[in-house]
């Protein structure tokens, strides 16, 4: 039978230690809030007092429940405060050293039986719990920022953590309405060692000017749906804090570099630039620890401004090139925007399987009150339908959505280069080959630019527009007014693999599975921690399923070809997946059984 709590001490009373405070009282539990001084215990139940009073005003907490949740709260400078409580959460710094001396110290003052826990988010549980005489009742109870509104703990027990705490725990978190995901003692757990290494190879991008920081929060918000970018998220975090998880894994998972910090965050923590803590860090807010972003003259680094020309102006006829589902996508996105399409297939089956899919996309449009039938007609008839290229002669702007092979690409580059007018921009929608490659099979490489749709193009509002070495200004310019005019949201990045979404997504979704080969945890704990801890739409291995197990590896691969850094090579398990036929929904089974759905 799972053990009664019926009182509990918080140690640190900062946003996380105040936030796991007002969790625990809201649940009918007596809280004892500890900090150092008379001045932190007055900040601490400053920040509690605050976060209630806004529960109140949204309407999400009555004023009865707050001043109920607030009597059972009793505050206290020091320790010794803490002797009968049932468990103690301690919540200070992360600092090996500090929550060392903490344990020592709670273990001489708490009652034999109590269970000490940490809610550090990276430090090693094994080691701070050897600081007690006890280390058997010492457990991680790792809580997500905003503690009262995340869903996900994570437990993490040590080697020698008894079987009946780690029990006791994941019946507490149940009765606080949380969900929990036990792990062993690794850097990082689950959460942070996969949302790490993804910041940190953000930041990597950033500082070496390859994307502005607003295309690249973009970027990942519009084209993964994620709540915010890894910027912006890393200035909500504290760039200090980051900095400290970020090193602690390094040093303790095994030195990967994925997880060595980038030099511009040591550089920014040096400087005092801690993200909204301190009122500036990516981006400059209102005031210190104001969410509102305001306008800043000079950020730490940035990309070369991009070009913009007056002169450019949106073309008015366009080619599109290919019959997928892509293809079909970008057609109708041209279409419904005004545009004069000439779509090329390969012959007049082709065609007639294109139109079928670009006038099915239009009627559910229709249907869903997104489109009015004279709007579809109208996008219908701007289409024209053509099985050669000679017809692509006379037009503004060519997009070719052929298969993703690159000598397939280069010879059809070749032959636009023959046929189209001069100044005509040509515009590959790949999301992993070399543009600069395709754009050196033409006589005019400053007009070749990437202009990379997102699945499915008439959805989606992100577009990666991808500029060669040879790229001209202009053609950059030209592509921007066109993204403009077709209402997406068009993010500018260098000729790398992956380019911005991609190069991001894929490794952290290849650290997922290895983190799955190496029996850390199972494919659905890791898919609830990313969801309910990190707010991601879908899980790693919800997302593998979707996007294809044989894609991502596809991408992966591309990746470390060019990276050629250990931490980018492709899972073995990913490899083996695909190798047996396990490819995701398109196949029935990948990491999970999709047969019986």
């Amino acid at each position: 039978m799972a053990r009664e709590f019926t009182s509990v001490g918080v140690v640190g009373l900062g946003t996380m230690g105040a936030g796991i405070v007002e969790v625990f009282a809201r649940n009918g539990i007596d809280v004892v809030a500890v900090e150092i001084s008379d001045a932190a215990l007055d900040r601490g139940r400053t920040i509690l007092t605050g976060s209630t009073d806004r529960a109140v005003a949204r309407g999400k907490l009555a004023e009865a429940d707050r001043d109920a949740l607030l009597a059972r709260i009793s505050f206290a400078v020091g320790l010794d405060a803490l002797h009968s409580v049932d468990l103690v959460i301690e919540a200070v710094p992360e600092h090996l050293q500090l929550k060392q001396r903490i344990f020592a110290e709670l273990d001489r003052v708490c009652k034999p039986d109590a269970i000490l826990a940490t809610n550090t988010s990276s430090l090693s549980v094994t080691e701070i719990s050897v600081a007690t005489t006890r280390p058997n009742q010492v457990v991680g109870i790792h809580f997500f920022n905003p503690a009262p509104v995340m869903k996900l703990v994570e437990v993490v027990r040590t080697v020698v953590t008894s079987a009946d705490v780690v029990a006791d725990v994941e019946a507490l978190c149940e009765r606080l309405g949380k969900v929990d995901v036990t792990i062993s003692d690794r850097a990082g757990f689950i959460a942070n060692a996969l949302l790490f290494g993804y910041l940190n190879h953000a930041v990597d991008l950033f500082e070496s000017r390859y994307a502005t920081r607003e295309d690249i929060d973009a970027a990942m918000k519009l084209g993964c749906g994620l709540p915010m970018g890894p910027l912006a998220l890393m200035d909500l975090i504290g760039l200090d804090t980051a900095y400290e998880i970020l090193d602690t894994m390094y040093r303790r998972g095994g030195r990967d570099r994925r997880h060595a910090p980038a030099p511009l965050i040591k550089q920014m923590v040096t400087a005092g630039l801690l993200g909204r803590k301190s009122g500036r860090g990516f981006y400059t807010y209102e005031r210190p620890g104001s969410p509102k972003v305001v306008p800043d003259e000079q950020t730490p680094t940035t990309t070369d401004p991009t070009p913009t020309d007056s002169a450019a102006t949106k073309a008015t006829k366009v080619g599109i090139v290919g019959s997928g589902t892509m293809a079909t996508g970008i057609i109708e996105v041209f279409a419904t925007a005004g545009y004069e399409v000439v779509s090329v297939t390969r012959g007049a089956e082709q065609s007639a399987k294109v139109f079928e899919a670009v006038q099915t996309s239009l009627n559910k449009g229709v249907v869903r009150g997104r489109l009015a039938e004279a709007d579809r007609d109208a996008a219908l008839g701007r289409i024209n339908w053509s099985a050669t290229l000679e017809h692509l002669a006379d037009v503004d702007l060519v997009v070719e959505a052929v298969v993703e092979e690159l000598s397939v690409k280069k010879a059809l580059f070749a032959s636009l280069d023959e046929i189209c007018k001069p100044g005509v921009l040509l515009a590959t929608t790949t999301s992993s080959l070399s543009v600069i490659e395709m754009a050196m099979a033409t006589q005019r490489p400053a007009d070749v630019v990437g202009l990379h749709f997102f699945n499915p193009a008439p959805v989606m509002p992100l577009v990666e527009i991808v500029r060669t070495i040879r790229t001209s200004a202009e053609t950059v310019a030209t592509a921007q007014a066109v993204t403009a005019a077709l209402g997406k949201t068009g993010v500018v990045c260098g000729d790398r693999a992956g380019f911005i979404v991609n190069a991001l997504l894929f490794p952290y979704l290849n650290d997922a599975v290895r983190m799955l080969e190496a029996n850390y945890s199972t494919a659905d704990d890791i898919d609830h921690a990313m969801k309910l801890g990190c707010g991601y739409p879908m899980g790693p291995f919800e997302l593998l399923d979707v996007v294809g197990l044989d894609v991502a590896l596809a991408i992966q691969r591309e990746l470390y070809l060019e990276l050629r850094e250990p931490g980018f090579a492709p899972a073995p398990l990913l490899e083996h997946l695909v190798t047996a036929g396990y490819l995701g929904r398109k196949t029935g089974r990948g990491f999970r059984d999709h047969t019986r759905r």
